[in-house]
């Protein structure tokens, strides 16, 4: 293997080795109990993917976003307003679990597809774009609940939500793996699949890498970017219902920052902030990364605002090693 090969490898899968020193770092800081390292416990580590399992939901769309070279601001504000929407749904007027979930579904993936046709067709920055959606999401979730956090509770009466709903808080295979971290796992091998085995891959690579190319060679790069903005929509609505179903809440407020979190694990992922490069499967190294690191610090009890001046420090690193990354790696 030559050296070329090798940078290449590095800067390829940056995020996958962050993990794995992040990991052993973990596990050698680890505090113990009973002989016991408290990381390496299967609870803990189960708790370390149900800690980044909205955000990384987020993350898996804003990767789409960010390689065709746009960026979507409004998702955390889309989390709040889905969280409420399902909650209202839910107990004020007592729909049904199916009902609810798909038009709360449907309320993100038109939100996003709205931003992609003022992006794409109408040519307005996308930053610019969801920028004014991060507004109106989180006004629409203030005057969807009267500016009230929406507690849910279960049952069968008016007024509660069905029981089924409730398992989004709870965990499968022996009680061991949250169902929210099976969620994402399974979001995440769709869009694996999706940039892997179909020309929309080509497409969003393509778009990424030179959008006037790409348009020339008849890629239909409008109808792309609205599809992309589309499915980030959907996502960033998804989380919200994961959000609202673990809390037993939907608040107008929720969600506040997740976007900054999402592009942290896109970024971190290895994913060029231009566009035309990166991988779903590097920003879910890049989520985990960032979990890991900070369940260990949380676990050493370091100060939270240190813990924000460390993973922001991880954010520059990686960045910085984007752009020395060569244009062949």
């Amino acid at each position: 293997m030559t050296g070329r090969s090798v940078l290449s490898a590095v800067f390829r899968f940056q995020s996958v080795f962050g993990l794995v020193l992040v990991f052993a770092a973990a596990i050698v800081f680890s505090p113990h109990h009973n002989g016991d390292l408290v990381f390496l416990d299967s609870g803990n580590l189960f708790n370390v993917v149900r800690a980044i399992s909205e955000i990384g939901i987020i993350a898996v769309g804003m990767t789409l976003v960010i390689l065709v070279g746009g960026i979507d601001l409004s998702v955390g504000s889309v989390v709040g307003l889905a969280s409420v929407g399902v909650a209202e749904l839910l107990t004020t007027n007592d729909w049904g679990l199916v009902p609810a979930v798909l038009l709360v579904l449907a309320l993100g993936l038109a939100f996003g597809v709205l931003q992609g046709i003022a992006s794409a067709r109408f040519r307005i920055q996308a930053f610019i774009v969801t920028l004014a959606g991060m507004q109106i999401a989180r006004g629409l979730a203030r005057m969807w609940s009267g500016g009230e956090g929406v507690s849910i509770t279960y049952g069968d009466r008016p007024g509660q939500a069905p029981v089924p709903f409730s398992l989004l808080g709870e965990r499968t295979f022996g009680g061991v793996v949250p169902i929210p971290a099976l969620i994402f796992v399974v979001v995440a091998a769709l869009a694996v699949w999706l940039l892997r085995a179909s020309a929309f891959s080509r497409h969003v690579y393509a778009i990424g890498g030179n959008e006037k190319a790409a348009l020339l060679s008849g890629v239909p790069v409008n109808r792309v970017k609205v599809l992309v903005f589309g499915l980030c929509g959907l996502l960033a609505a998804l989380a919200g219902i994961v959000h609202a179903g673990q809390l037993n809440f939907g608040g107008p407020n929720d969600g506040t920052g997740y976007e900054l979190n999402a592009i942290a694990a896109v970024v971190i992922g290895g994913t060029s902030l231009s566009g035309g490069r990166g991988s779903v499967f590097g920003t879910v190294a890049g989520a985990l990364l960032v979990g890991v690191l900070d369940n260990i610090l949380q676990l050493n009890d370091i100060d939270s605002n240190v813990q924000l001046i460390v993973v922001g420090a991880v954010i520059v690193l990686a960045a910085g090693l984007q752009r020395l990354r060569p244009a062949t790696a």
